[in-house]
């Protein structure tokens, strides 16, 4: 077998930009766009000051997440190690781009030119419309592998076989090869020098392997990155606020969970009282309103029903895929008044709810999302969002006192439970560690599952059960600041929580007559 890495030697590279200048030139990307790009670390204070110089780009990792998550099969991994894109396939979702922990993929929705105005000549004969409005990122220059090999070239060893990036390095710091070749030059670096991988404790077995000291033989025990919650001078490498998803994303996740857990609500409520209806329409409605401000967003909305390709890994497939059912047996069960339709739609909601909360999980590049604990926070809320609505519809159902009774306990209890989930989320992200930001974007959501509008609510939801009299106001508005707080937080986990890794370094390189260094991780906090 044949895969291809990397190896990236941090005492030799100088940061001069080469290798990202000769990508750029060897495949006309985007102004702004690089996909390769080297990293300035400096850590310590004078006279002990450490500087770094890092090469970055996608690592082809060995299980890459962005692989995983795409729900179209755009993204693929070749026999020899190398993830590619078919711009064919990808809707522009930006799902693996928010998966991706070393922020290598990038999605350009419309043509630009470096200087602005008209296109230089080189622009206007590149320009590669299909890679508009698609995810884009290094491709290992595979078309130069493929031709080199085809013509019996060894990449890694022969210029014309071997990625860009690494011919033009002027400082001998990039070397490229079959890590399965045992006698390869990458091989043989790595059996022979000290070298760690980034975010390897995430496990995507990235194919960029760095040196940064001596003989292998002096391995020194492994030591723990410190965080660096306030990185002064390090912006440029710490993590930073996703701006692939936006208030359109987040509108999916807003709509969706008050939507289904209103059609929930509804499909239990017919147990005790006249169906509603309405509710059962307006939850189709929140749905589909969620739904159609993704097809928006995306890059390519005339290829949504490639949505549908990869549901034995994607989560989005997932969801689209119970997305159908929810329609079908929903619309069907409001024309026709049954009540077993109402519940089939139900529990496809359910599962639509829960592929929602899965999809944040699985972006593992934004640390606040893929905790384990944003799954029961988010379906809880849904949920939680759901009861509101029907309380806010009581009115209209004409039920009995006894039933609002019910419903307020139902909503209250709901409350407590999300909120008692939001102190556990918050308090193990704490304790496992996240960039500052998050912390920062959660202090500033004071109308989201703050302790004081959770408490507003719930003596709301109690009046309601304590008070007949003004049991209807009671519930309406109880259950509208339990359906406004949800849809707070979930628009600022989205859109205002939503850091990415930001990059580390297990160690500093050694330089000139120095020796290696503990790394750092800039711009996170642990408890």
């Amino acid at each position: 077998m044949t895969k291809y890495a990397i190896v990236a030697d941090l005492n030799r590279c100088v940061g001069c930009q080469t290798c990202t200048s000769a990508c750029k030139h060897a495949n006309a990307t985007a102004p702004g766009i690089q996909w390769r790009k080297v990293l300035d670390f400096e850590t310590g204070e004078f006279p002990t000051v450490n500087r770094a110089f890092v090469p970055v780009g996608c690592m082809h990792c060995d299980t890459p997440s962005c692989m995983d998550v795409c729900p179209t099969t755009a993204t693929r991994k070749r026999d020899d190690g190398i993830v590619t894109i078919d711009y064919d396939l990808c809707i522009g979702c930006a799902y693996c781009a928010v998966s991706c922990p070393y922020q290598a993929r990038s999605r350009v929705d419309k043509p630009s030119v470096a200087y602005g105005g008209k296109a230089m000549k080189h622009e206007a004969l590149r320009e590669d419309p299909a890679r508009l409005g698609v995810a884009q990122k290094c491709t290992l220059c595979v078309e130069r592998i493929d031709e080199g090999r085809a013509n019996g070239l060894v990449p890694g060893i022969d210029p014309a076989a071997t990625p860009a990036c690494v011919t033009s390095c002027i400082a001998g710091a990039l070397h490229m090869g079959d890590l399965d070749d045992p006698h390869s030059n990458v091989s043989q670096l790595l059996r022979q020098k000290r070298h760690f991988r980034m975010h390897e404790e995430l496990g995507n077995g990235p194919n960029i392997f760095y040196l940064y000291d001596g003989e292998i033989e002096d391995v020194a025990p492994a030591e723990a990155i410190p965080y660096v919650a306030e990185p002064v001078g390090l912006g440029a490498v710490s993590p930073r606020l996703q701006t692939n998803w936006d208030w359109r994303a987040a509108a999916n996740f807003v709509f969706g969970g008050a939507g289904t857990g209103l059609m929930a609500t509804a499909a239990l409520a017919a147990f005790l009282a006249p169906t509603l209806w309405l509710a059962v329409l307006l939850s189709l409605c929140l749905v589909g309103l969620g739904l159609s401000c993704i097809w928006f967003e995306i890059g390519r909305p005339w290829r949504f029903l490639n949505v549908f390709l990869n549901p034995w890994t994607s989560w989005m497939s997932r969801e689209a895929m119970a997305a159908l059912p929810f329609f079908g047996f929903g619309g069907l069960a409001w024309l026709s008044g049954s009540v077993t339709l109402l519940w089939l739609s139900a529990i496809s909601g359910i599962i639509f709810l829960y592929c929602q909360a899965r999809i944040l999980q699985a972006a593992k590049g934004i640390p606040a999302w893929r905790h384990p604990a944003v799954v029961p926070l988010v379906v809880s809320t849904g949920l939680t969002e759901g009861v509101g609505a029907f309380a806010v519809l009581w009115p209209l159902a004409g039920g009995t006192t006894e039933q609002g009774r019910m419903l307020a306990i139902v909503l209250v209890a709901l409350v407590l439970a999300r909120q008692r989930l939001w102190d556990s989320y918050r308090r193990r992200l704490e304790q496992d560690g996240a960039p500052t930001g998050v912390f920062t974007a959660f202090d500033g959501i004071s109308g989201g599952l703050a302790l004081g509008p959770q408490a507003a609510v719930t003596v709301l939801g109690l009046l309601a059960v304590v008070a007949p009299a003004m049991q209807s106001f009671s519930l309406v508005t109880a259950g509208l600041g339990a359906l406004l707080t949800g849809w707070i937080f979930k628009r600022g986990l989205i859109t205002q929580a939503a850091f990415n890794q930001g990059f580390a370094l297990t160690k500093m390189p050694a330089r000139g007559a120095g020796s290696s260094s503990t790394g750092i991780k800039p711009g996170w906090y642990k408890a």
